[in-house]
């Protein structure tokens, strides 16, 4: 039979027992931490990128200590994979050959600069397709699509003309425009005007010369290595083979009788895209599509060189 009456009474007894414990063990609890919240000591700061691996980013910094871009949500830096942009710092120049206004002013343009080996030609008014689509538009438009790629690299690009002076720049202005620019590469941007059957790209490179103005000893090495990078890579992004009409078939063509490569003082190459006179070729530079690729081959393969000489 259940005897209330009792076990009322042992509870009450337990409970007397009880109460000064429990008192006491509170009083020690509020002594070591008063409010209740994490301490100083043991404060819940989210932790910083490098905890964990022995690596400390910085809080906001980066860990060459220079201040940080935009944080994430939990207060810390996030930084581009090193792959996204790798050409941060450095400088392209793009010479579009030519210029769609050369053939209003052939007075100005036939005037004589001097080029170190020979005074030629201010500049020429390029060749053109069967059907008239001009080599200065081809070049400007693929100098334009390349810049945009480099770019996004993290390039900075410049060009030596956007289409909007009225003619030209001059061979020696074009040159200068590269040296002031303390250009890491140089491309100038061309297609051929060969005879039909003559078909595929070469890139031409600077002869070593010293004569007046020109002087390339020291840029004709790092200038073969960057024509080298780009035949490569122009020939897989757009799966043109090397030309079939000069050099020995491998793409790659020396000279010195230019003046935008006798009066560099950087590296600098020109690169001939293919033959605007020969039908099947000309098919692929008058297509937009193709020009994507060509710009991509070009972008691939200034990046190479210059990668590979930081």
């Amino acid at each position: 039979m259940f005897n209330g009456s009792r076990l009322g009474g042992t509870l009450i007894v337990v409970l007397a027992a009880l109460v000064p414990t429990c008192f006491a063990g509170w009083l020690v609890w509020q002594s070591l931490n008063g409010s209740g919240e994490p301490s100083e000591k043991t404060s819940a700061a989210p932790a910083r990128s490098g905890e964990g691996n022995g690596e400390d980013a910085g809080d906001g910094e980066k860990r060459d200590g220079k201040p940080g871009g935009k944080s994430g949500g939990n207060g810390r830096h996030k930084e581009p994979p090193e792959s996204e942009e790798p050409l941060t710092g450095m400088t392209v120049v793009l010479d579009p050959g030519h210029n769609p206004g050369n053939s209003e002013h052939v007075d100005k343009i036939s005037r004589r600069v001097d080029i170190g080996t020979a005074k030629k030609e201010c500049d020429t008014t390029g060749t053109a397709t069967n059907s008239g689509y001009p080599e200065a538009k081809f070049t400007l438009d693929l100098a334009r699509r390349a810049r945009t790629a480099l770019e996004a690299r993290g390039a900075r690009v410049k060009l030596t003309h956007e289409g909007d002076v009225p003619y030209g720049p001059c061979v020696d202005e074009r040159a200068r425009k590269g040296n002031e620019a303390k250009a890491d590469a140089v491309v100038s941007l061309h297609a051929d005007g060969a005879p039909s059957g003559s078909r595929g790209f070469h890139v031409i490179l600077p002869a070593s010369v010293r004569e007046g103005e020109a002087d390339t000893r020291r840029i004709t090495a790092p200038s073969r290595r960057l024509g080298g990078d780009l035949r490569d890579a122009f020939r897989e992004a757009t799966g043109e083979r090397p030309a079939n009409y000069l050099g020995d078939g491998e793409g790659l063509d020396t000279r010195g009788d230019l003046g935008g490569l006798n009066l560099s003082k950087v590296p600098k190459v020109f690169l001939e895209c293919g033959n605007m006179r020969d039908a099947r070729d000309a098919s692929r530079l008058t297509s937009a599509k193709w020009r994507t690729k060509a710009a991509d081959g070009i972008t691939r393969g200034i990046e190479a060189f210059l990668t590979a000489n930081r």
